[in-house]
């Protein structure tokens, strides 16, 4: 395909009149276009890297009329969409959340669990081999993101507390064993007894690893950096900050995202779980090469406003969407994102005041990264996957493609 007409939204810019052109699953070029003495773009004239060309034979022209040309969105974080929970317990529940995602430009999307019994995050396990064997117009999956069960009562959060547990060998194996070439990524709490033992384990198996709804004092994000923890889960959510003891302030997991330069911080940025100023704040003191954004989404994304239910059908918590976030019943606190990838990223763009192709790179090549999978996906340049999204200036979704495919 050539897609021509387009503002293409590269790593560190945009081009202005550009075009991408794709064979089968991959990227092979980008350039910019000629304008026509009509002042019409790449109506058989085209520069790029190999000078002027027309179109080829057989290649389909996709006019992008001046939208956006913009690399797939990357989910790192996500518990479902479109009604359907990953934990649910049938392979049809995690393609429906998959799908529901897509729609609004998730190209490659994470699966995310709930602390659970071992039981559900087995069968959670089975499911998801299930949908990565026969998948069909789906999004990428590369891999679950394990929120859980190595959590701090103290920040849990959301999180079951029956199934909250100390990260020992006979706790961490059978999800280690059970969940061999699955597990992308674990979020932990590393202040806990035998957490940084069981973050060399991990990390040895090529795990990815993030410290979530944890206490931590500085000094303790600090030891888990060094044994391999470069990521800090839903940031300000579920995470220790300073405090006071014994007259002396003490820091805390919040402030190791902002001092420790190699640690990556996510931001849910649905403007509500952190609002436009906070994210401002976070914009002027982080390094943007080490912020991506998600949706930390439940069933209820892209969903109509009303009842829904945090968690597995089974044993959730009954709650209600209201004004772009789901709440607890009596309406004293949130219970969770409904948010879609294109809302994330107009609110980095329109309520955060980043340009665009800044926003882009938090939900595409920076996620990308810390996963790593950037060689692979996260940017319009010749050699990667086609994962390619055509919207407007509000982020509205107009086309999807993945590995080339129009979905």
């Amino acid at each position: 395909m050539l897609f021509i007409n387009a503002r293409v939204i590269l790593e560190g810019g945009i081009l202005q009149n550009g075009f991408v052109r794709t064979k089968g699953a991959e990227i092979i070029e980008v350039g910019e276009c000629k304008k026509n003495a009509d002042k019409s773009c790449c109506n058989g004239s085209v520069s790029g890297t190999n000078g002027a060309f027309a179109p080829k034979d057989g290649e389909t022209v996709v006019d992008c009329s001046g939208d956006f040309i913009s690399p797939g969105f990357i989910d790192i974080h996500s518990h479902g969409g479109g009604g359907f929970d990953n934990m649910d317990g049938s392979p049809e529940d995690i393609e429906g959340a998959a799908l529901a995602h897509l729609k609004y430009g998730t190209t490659t999307y994470y699966p995310t669990t709930l602390t659970s019994s071992d039981e559900a995050l087995f069968k959670t396990f089975e499911c998801f081999r299930q949908v990565k064997k026969n998948k069909s117009n789906l999004p990428h999956l590369p891999g679950l993101h394990l929120e859980g069960p190595f959590f701090d009562m103290v920040q849990k959060g959301a999180q079951d507390p029956r199934f909250i547990k100390n990260p020992k060998p006979e706790n961490y194996m059978p999800i280690l064993e059970k969940g061999e070439g699955i597990i992308s990524r674990i979020s932990f709490a590393p202040e806990l007894p035998g957490a940084l033992e069981m973050a060399d384990v991990f990390h040895k198996a090529g795990i990815m690893m993030a410290a979530g709804h944890t206490a931590a004092t500085y000094d303790e994000i600090s030891k888990a950096y060094d044994h391999g923890v470069r990521h800090l889960t839903h940031f300000y959510s579920g995470m220790s900050g300073i405090e006071r003891k014994g007259g002396f302030r003490i820091l805390g997991t919040i402030e190791a995202g902002y001092i420790m330069d190699g640690l990556s911080v996510e931001l849910i940025a649905d403007g509500m779980h952190l609002p436009p100023d906070l994210l401002k704040m976070i914009l002027k003191l982080k390094d943007h090469d080490h912020i991506c954004i998600c949706t930390d989404s439940m069933r209820g994304a892209g969903m109509p406003e009303g009842p829904s239910i945090l968690g597995a059908k089974v044993g959730g918590q009954e709650v209600i969407i209201e004004g772009g976030i789901a709440k607890m019943p009596d309406r004293t606190s949130f219970a969770g994102s409904v948010c879609t990838m294109d809302r994330t990223v107009r609110t980095m763009v329109y309520k955060a005041g980043l340009p665009m192709w800044e926003a882009v790179r938090m939900a595409s090549l920076l996620p990308a990264r810390f996963m790593g999978i950037e060689k692979k996906t996260g940017s319009i340049s010749a050699g990667k996957e086609a994962d390619l999204l055509i919207f407007d200036n509000d982020v509205n979704i107009k086309q999807v493609f993945v590995s080339g495919k129009k979905m």
